[in-house]
């Protein structure tokens, strides 16, 4: 099995609780859709901000800026970053953050097209360029098969903390939701 199917298949259960988490927020709704984006801007701007400058990972491009355009359009300002779980703080376990986000690309291109043509959908959008996603996990495998067992675990770990902050976040915007 590649390790990208053991980090798949170690991170489902955690992949599930973000989607449903996420599932709650009406896309049509702009007010939901604005909450959506903010839980997610939470979680995203952690994640960018550990990723930046780690010179160990394969190239990948934030996506920060689109969403702070996106919510800037809905007139809603960019939130602090959300404080409740910690990124992944070694180049292992960024590893597995990066999985997480550049994976969630795949994700957003399915619900852009649920978003009204006059909501704004930069970040949801902001698919992967032609053979992008296949040589991320390209990467991950050779990582994880030059990898020890705790250097694995660590990706593992690191995706796992990943999915953990969006849940968070979604959760977090879910009860703010409901003030």
């Amino acid at each position: 099995m590649s390790f990208v199917a053991t980090l798949r298949k170690a991170t489902a259960a955690d992949h599930d609780a973000v989607d449903a988490g996420f599932g709650v927020f009406r896309l049509d709704d702009a007010t939901d859709y604005g909450l959506f984006l903010v839980a997610h801007a939470q979680a995203l701007h952690v994640v960018e901000t550990a990723l930046a400058g780690d010179s160990t990972l394969p190239a990948w491009r934030p996506r920060a800026a689109l969403l702070a355009a996106d919510l800037a359009a809905l007139g809603l300002a960019m939130p602090a970053p959300a404080p409740a779980i910690a990124p992944p703080d070694d180049p292992d376990g960024r590893w597995g953050a990066l999985y997480v986000i550049e994976g969630s690309r795949l994700g957003g291109r399915v619900l852009a097209k649920t978003v009204p043509s006059a909501l704004p959908t930069a970040y949801l959008a902001a698919v992967h360029e032609q053979g992008e996603w296949r040589t991320l996990l390209a990467a991950i495998d050779a990582r994880g098969a030059a990898s020890d067992d705790r250097a694995r675990a660590a990706i593992i770990r690191g995706a796992r903390q990943t999915f953990a902050l969006f849940a968070a976040a979604a959760l977090a915007a879910h009860a703010d939701r409901h003030r």
